[in-house]
């Protein structure tokens, strides 16, 4: 096999299933809102259902709605057949994949789904098939071809199914009003839950951590406080503790430039920078972070609705807790 060839067997690959996947907008239909329906008045769980390839695709269609606002999850057919049925109850909605619509493992649950009373959706790609027939809605997911060069590996098949159920999520998703910090709660230990979920509160160096000094105290003084707290930098506070200004390490090197202060002498209050960017502890993490960046900082100060500082967030550790 050359590389071209290689490259043309790839690009027919993807041809002929992107030409499955728009062949499916028309199917998005009435047919299509009744599946909805059905999914938002369900009491219970979805359960997601499918053998081989297509139970690939039921588990992942289970994850995607279960991350978006729609409890569901994966019940392997075969399993249900010898005791996992049990995890189905009336209040249930079930899915069930199947490419031919006949699979024997889901076939044989059929009675029991009839039995049970419970609301029933199928995709499948033969709409005169025993589980398309006996669905409350079918979802048509055939396909003129597989990718597969003999038409027989579930290619196009599983792409479509896939699609169906993205679009399905996502109607769900819009119609439950599911917002991004909905999705944030069910993802805690990804980098999106840390974007919409840490607060600057969350972060902050607070109490004896907090580098501040009098406004009447020496450059000597500030300087020592900053080296002692290491954030390269200081509050300057006025007598009721409410914030004046802060010094940096850049105010330091414009106030040796400056030619009338001598260093050794020079109160704080003369070199420091007046009225400095402050935000509120319930800034998120990833907003106190844009602001350092468009600023040039490295810290803000966390200050309280009076103007008093409480805290104080370094870019190091919001890198550190992985807001990018």
């Amino acid at each position: 096999m050359t590389n071209e060839s290689l490259i043309e067997s790839g690009r027919t690959a993807v041809e002929i299933e992107s030409q499955a996947v728009a062949a499916l907008l028309p199917r998005i239909d009435q047919k299509f809102a009744s599946a909805c329906k059905l999914l938002l008045d369900c009491r219970g769980r979805v359960i997601v259902t499918g053998m081989g390839k297509s139970g690939h695709i039921a588990n992942k269609i289970a994850a995607t709605l279960a991350s978006t606002g729609t409890p569901a999850f994966f019940v392997h057919p075969g399993e249900a057949s010898h005791g996992d049925f049990g995890m189905i109850t009336r209040d249930d909605v079930i899915i069930a994949i199947s490419n031919s619509g006949s699979t024997n493992e889901l076939v044989t649950l059929i009675p029991m789904f009839k039995r049970l009373g419970v609301a029933f959706i199928s995709m499948s790609g033969k709409p005169a098939s025993p589980l398309a027939e006996f669905a409350d809605v079918n979802l048509d997911v055939s396909v003129a071809e597989e990718a597969c060069p003999h038409n027989l590996a579930p290619t196009s098949s599983t792409t479509v199914t896939l699609v169906m159920g993205d679009a399905l999520a996502v109607a769900l998703l819009k119609a439950r009003g599911f917002s991004a910090e909905d999705f944030a709660f069910s993802h805690p230990g990804g980098a999106l839950g840390r974007k919409l979920l840490l607060r600057c509160r969350d972060l902050m160096h607070s109490g004896a951590d907090l580098p501040s000094v009098d406004a009447s105290s020496l450059l000597s003084t500030a300087l020592s406080e900053m080296t002692g707290k290491g954030f390269g930098m200081t509050m300057v506070l006025d007598g009721s503790d409410k914030l004046l200004g802060i010094f940096t390490d850049g105010d330091l090197r414009r106030a040796i430039a400056r030619s009338d202060i001598d260093l050794n002498t020079a109160e704080i209050s003369e070199v420091m920078t007046s009225k400095p960017l402050t935000v509120g502890q319930d800034l998120l993490a990833a907003e106190a972070l844009h602001i350092m960046e468009n600023h040039k900082i490295t810290a803000l100060v966390v200050a309280d609705d009076a103007g008093k500082p409480v805290g104080l967030v370094h870019m190091h550790d919001l890198l550190r807790a992985g807001i990018y």
